[in-house]
């Protein structure tokens, strides 16, 4: 098991890195995970990277289902969907974490900064979704289960939670509004983050106290971003900015921090 030695500092900066990373789950449903991995390596101060993403995985799982609670007691999670995308989405993250744990970790946050990118952009581009609250479209289960299967590949792969893949993946597997799709994406977020963090953990790549600091953390900052995106969701244009703004100011600073990494 991984011990990490942290001064109080870094146990301070441990739970405010947990507690925006648990605000912006519970506010966006995603980017959580990509927020925990550089807080943790360069304001907590933990250089491991394999650590990192081990730790980060399983603290980001339990926050996204104690913020799932808030949005499905709001009305925001459609449960058939959640379910449907996630099983197969496990079994993805299985494997592309077996995957991942065998490829330079720099390179691969080079590339899935580019990925970021490209989603941030088609979601700014994409015209206001449906403003019906009542609406409720036809679940298609092939779209949904091969989304599921390919974004849970993803996130293993890169051992992130994945819920800025999952959000847009609901919506266009089955036409659901933003606000639902945010609730719905937080199912797949924790599981998806459990089935790489048991990977991880079973290759002793899990610090358990760092885990724990970031929990506490994550879940004060879940319930002021859950607050938050309900408000939000009434104006959901406004939502679709937000989420895609904070994936493209990620997404610069993983391209500018791992550009140095690749030999051209």
């Amino acid at each position: 098991m991984i011990a990490i030695h942290l001064t109080t500092a870094q146990t301070i900066l441990s739970i405010i890195s947990g507690g925006l990373v648990g605000f912006t789950l519970g506010l966006i449903g995603g980017g959580g995970s990509i927020l925990a991995v550089p807080l943790l390596l360069y304001v907590v101060g933990i250089h491991d990277a394999h650590v990192v993403i081990g730790t980060t995985a399983l603290a980001v799982a339990v926050n996204a289902f104690v913020n799932l609670i808030p949005h499905w007691r709001a009305g925001h999670v459609r449960w058939k969907a959640a379910i449907l995308f996630a099983i197969p989405g496990a079994v993805g993250a299985v494997l592309g974490s077996f995957i991942g744990k065998m490829v330079d970790g720099k390179a691969l946050l080079f590339l899935f900064a580019i990925l970021m990118l490209v989603i941030a952009i088609q979601m700014l581009r994409k015209k206001q979704v449906d403003q019906q609250d009542t609406a409720r479209q036809q679940i298609k289960i092939g779209p949904v289960l091969g989304t599921g299967a390919a974004t849970g590949m993803i996130s293993g792969f890169f051992g992130i939670g994945g819920g800025f893949l999952i959000v847009p993946g609901l919506i266009l597997a089955t036409g659901m509004t933003m606000i639902d799709a945010i609730g719905s994406s937080l199912f797949s977020v924790g599981t998806f983050g459990l089935t790489t963090a048991i990977s991880y953990a079973l290759s002793g790549l899990v610090d358990w106290w760092v885990f724990l600091l970031y929990v506490i953390g994550g879940i004060l900052g879940g319930i002021g971003g859950a607050l938050l995106s309900n408000r939000l969701g009434k104006n959901k244009r406004t939502l679709q900015i937000v989420f895609s703004m904070i994936i493209i100011i990620v997404a610069i600073y993983m391209l500018y921090d791992n550009l140095s990494t690749l030999h051209w």
